[in-house]
């Protein structure tokens, strides 16, 4: 059994990121696999300080819900994250969470480990999701994820009102593939 965190950099509860999330988490539930959640829609995550704190011990000093994520982050398989893209690039709450990620970065948290990680990018217009995806694929490779592909790069989707993704079988079946690819690679690279 391989355990899974799926991580929304959304703001707006139950919206589009949440959706093809659970639409790329459902071969990992079909195959009854441990799921974690870290929903940035009901988390407290503080933006860093620039204290400089973590530098001495890797541990942040400020106490919110990031203290629990960090110390839990290493004991993952495999991570599927998303973002809304807002001006072209990944949201303010999922900006924060990689900056206090800061703490462990240069620890590469799965040096020893084999992980896995999958993008999602969903913005309201044509081509806005590149950088997005990139910006996560480049934080996965930071802390010695291996980044697994979508049905191309990572998943890719036009969509701006809440829930317009339910209207979207393709975009749906895209976030599907991104799980079915992961659960692939994980399965072979763990037997």
């Amino acid at each position: 059994m391989f355990k899974v965190l799926a991580v929304s950099g959304s703001p707006r509860k139950e919206g589009n990121t949440e959706l093809l999330l659970q639409a790329a988490l459902e071969p990992f539930v079909k195959g009854g696999h441990s799921i974690d959640k870290f929903y940035m829609s009901d988390k407290d995550v503080a933006p860093c300080t620039a204290c400089d704190a973590c530098a001495d011990d890797g541990v942040c000093v400020i106490k919110d819900d990031m203290n629990m994520f960090v110390e839990k982050l290493p004991t993952y398989d495999a991570i599927v994250m998303g973002s809304p893209v807002y001006s072209r690039n990944i949201s303010a709450q999922l900006l924060s969470l990689f900056n206090r990620l800061h703490c462990i970065t240069h620890k590469r948290p799965f040096r020893d480990k084999i992980c896995f990680g999958g993008a999602i990018a969903v913005g309201g217009s044509p081509n806005s999701q590149g950088i997005t995806l990139t910006v996560i694929h480049n934080h996965f490779l930071s802390l010695g994820v291996c980044c697994v592909p979508g049905v191309l790069n990572g998943v890719s989707v036009v969509a701006r009102a809440k829930g317009e993704v339910l209207s979207q079988p393709k975009s749906l079946r895209d976030a599907a593939a991104l799980g079915e690819n992961m659960l692939r690679v994980l399965t072979k690279a763990k037997g």
